[in-house]
């Protein structure tokens, strides 16, 4: 059974059932699928993935775009505005909504973002408020220069950057590694 009007109601767990009958895996954003069980009825994978938001100005576009297809290979869950947003969807609420629910905040810098003002800066703000709800040592904040400029003192002060500049590869290394890092702290003092 398939909803022939996008926009009218339907029954969505029969839908659902209809779908996975088909052989079809049905995956819910950022939670985790539902396929067939091999042995007969249906199972939901969870997916745990750490949830990164990416933070940008236009102008980096391509960059931000580089980033997210880095860290969802390396096994991550990123959220940028040009990937997960939906047609109609409020974004200024889905950006709070996504800096909220996120494990980490990766903010690209550059001599465009440096002096322009406008949603970056909102998102660095409201970043920067999620990261006081933290204890004082978990890392919240992952500041990333994309080339040689100045970071906000507020940010610079309290937290470490990493440059994806002169050597990208090298920088996503860094940032890796430290996301690895970090990731293993939080499950140590979680237990």
């Amino acid at each position: 059974m398939s909803c022939p009007d996008p926009l009218a109601e339907c029954d969505v767990t029969a839908l659902l059932r209809d779908l996975l009958r088909e052989g079809r895996r049905i995956e819910i954003d950022g939670l985790g699928r539902f396929e067939r069980a091999p042995r007969g009825g249906y199972r939901f994978i969870s997916i745990q993935r750490p949830r990164i938001f990416i933070g940008y100005v236009e102008e980096d576009a391509a960059s931000a775009l580089r980033l997210f297809d880095a860290l969802a290979a390396a096994g991550f869950d990123p959220w940028m505005d040009k990937r997960k947003l939906l047609p109609g969807q409020n974004w200024p609420r889905a950006i709070e909504e996504a800096i909220e629910t996120a494990d980490f905040a990766a903010l690209l810098f550059s001599t465009a973002s440096a002096s322009k003002r406008g949603t970056f800066q909102s998102e660095i703000r409201y970043a920067l408020d999620c990261a006081r709800r933290l204890p004082l040592d978990d890392a919240f904040l992952l500041p990333l220069r994309l080339e040689p400029c100045t970071i906000p003192r507020r940010i610079k002060r309290e937290t470490q950057y990493i440059d994806l500049f002169p050597d990208w590869e090298k920088g996503v290394r860094r940032l890796l590694s430290a996301l690895s890092r970090l990731l293993k702290r939080r499950s140590t003092s979680a237990a």
